[in-house]
């Protein structure tokens, strides 16, 4: 008797075992809680996953495991820690209401009272015990698309692998690969345009800046700029200093406006946000165009680029004080005209990479050979055709807006 109990305890335990290992779905929309509105670009994460948002506040985040509660924040909202109905493994459509943080008058204060320069500079300088100082290896969504005045003409989208040296070092030996991807062009002639703007797959290999210093932060290019202290805020439960830029002086290259968000507790920069100087057109130009056809003349309009960093997540443990690149946008908007039309023709191109996760990379050998980028190389030239139903299958990304996937169900139709 007692043989038999024990064995079919044996087999109850294996079974629980197998059902705890059920992969999530999770999915649903991030409202702001006074206004109701949607949160686009919101951080939601769970099981070693994390996601963001889209435009419409969407998510659908994929867990190889099962879940029992998310976290979803967002600059100047406090967190939240939504459980998880794990009934049937899944739990669809919630609405999660993000509350605005409020910051104490005093600690705005104490803040505003500080020098904007050494603040930035007491940052740089903890850059070492603020980043890894290993290799990691990223796992990362990418997504490219561009609009012709307000209809898509080409989506480029796919899971890609981030290579990247500690913090000691630049990021010469940093790659981006693919490991799957898809592509959608319109297929209208006049819809085309071989107008190459800056971006592309090595843009969060370029515009980590931490990493990057020479991008921006260095002595150099910061003498560039005026720097202010604003209002503090926060970052995931985090209080954040807030420094503003502009520019100061005239270069012979386009400078930016932005701001700088900065950890109170680590003096680690935690988000950057900049937008091109386009005062100048002739330096705008130079700095956001790679190649046009002959007869085209391009006017630059709009640079805006956004870099997030967050805590390290070792899932049910603590966080580290560790920071890693999680986020990467860039938006550019621009006119172009032949000479011999009357009217210019507004585009927008988006570029973006979210970084669903990652892992130690000691003792991987960096990333090579043809599925690799640099930045003379279209996402859109390495990837496939777009239509497979079963693309995506368990892989993280981020949810196409429902304008979006109106335009691809549309351009798919004229095929």
């Amino acid at each position: 008797m007692k043989k038999v109990t024990f064995i079919w305890l044996l087999i109850m335990m294996m079974s629980l075992d197998v059902w705890a290992q059920q992969p999530t779905n999770v999915s649903g929309t991030v409202v702001n809680s006074t206004t109701g509105q949607v949160i686009a670009g919101a951080s939601v994460s769970g099981g070693g996953q994390t996601v963001v948002t889209n435009d419409d506040g969407y998510f659908l985040l994929k867990a190889g495991t099962m879940l029992t509660e998310i976290v979803v924040s967002h600059v100047g909202y406090r967190s939240e820690r939504v459980k998880v109905d794990n009934g049937e493994g899944k739990e669809k459509n919630l609405r999660i209401r993000l509350h605005p943080t409020t910051i104490q008058l005093q600690e705005v204060l104490v803040v505003a009272g500080g020098d904007a320069r050494e603040l930035v500079n007491a940052a740089i300088r903890k850059i070492p015990q603020n980043y890894s100082r290993q290799p990691e290896l990223y796992h990362c969504f990418y997504r490219e698309t561009a609009m012709k005045r307000q209809h898509h003409i080409m989506v480029a989208e796919g899971v890609v692998d981030m290579y990247k040296t500690g913090y000691g070092h630049g990021v010469g030996r940093d790659r981006v690969a693919i490991r799957k991807g898809r592509r959608l062009l319109s297929p209208r002639q006049g819809d085309t345009l071989s107008v190459k703007v800056t971006g592309g797959p090595v843009l969060p290999v370029e515009l980590d800046i931490v990493k990057n210093t020479q991008f921006l932060l260095n002595e150099e290019e910061l003498d560039g700029y005026e720097m202010q202290m604003e209002p503090s805020t926060t970052i995931a439960d985090r209080q954040q200093y807030v420094v503003s830029l502009r520019p100061r002086v005239q270069k012979e290259y386009a400078l930016y406006y932005g701001k700088l968000y900065i950890d109170q507790e680590t003096l680690a920069f935690s988000r950057v946000e900049l937008n091109l100087d386009m005062n100048d057109r002739d330096k705008a130009t130079k700095l956001m165009l790679v190649k046009k056809p002959v007869g085209v003349r391009f006017r630059p309009r709009e640079l805006s680029l956004l870099i997030d960093y967050r805590l390290e997540d070792n899932g049910e443990h603590q966080s580290s004080n560790l920071m890693h690149i999680s986020y990467v946008r860039t938006t550019f908007r621009f006119n172009c005209d032949w000479k011999r039309r009357l009217f210019a023709t507004s585009f927008m191109a988006c570029c973006e990479m979210v970084v669903t996760s990652h892992e130690n990379a000691e003792g991987t050998q960096p990333l090579r050979g043809r599925e690799t980028f640099d930045q003379r190389d279209a996402f859109f030239d390495k990837v496939d055709f777009f239509r497979d139903p079963t693309f995506w299958q368990d892989y993280n990304i981020i949810e196409p807006t429902e304008s979006l996937d109106r335009a691809i169900d549309k351009l798919l139709k004229k095929y």
